[in-house]
């Protein structure tokens, strides 16, 4: 079965997690299918915190792949923030 889910990178205290569909009998960071996007729980100033690339995850899901709760948030982060970025954009 294929799962989205967080794969964690990044050094020691510096976490940096790629959003991956893999294959759930896989470790957590070993290879997987196709990334997604990323999340960077420790930005600062003006750097991307999170990126998805909707419409792979759209494919993914539609061929049957699970998501993680984590990523499920996320997602639903990701689509307010862009609701957000294109009001903004409008003014």
């Amino acid at each position: 079965m294929v799962k989205i889910r967080l794969a964690r990178g990044g050094a020691k205290k510096k976490p940096f997690y790629s959003i991956v569909a893999t294959d759930s009998r896989r470790r957590r960071d070993s290879s997987y299918i196709e990334r997604l996007g990323y999340f960077n729980p420790v930005t600062h100033g003006q750097e991307v915190r999170l990126i998805i690339e909707e419409a792979r995850l759209a494919y993914w899901t539609s061929k049957g792949a699970q998501i993680s709760d984590r990523v499920k948030r996320l997602v639903k982060e990701f689509k307010d923030q862009g609701i957000a970025v294109k009001l903004a954009k409008n003014l």
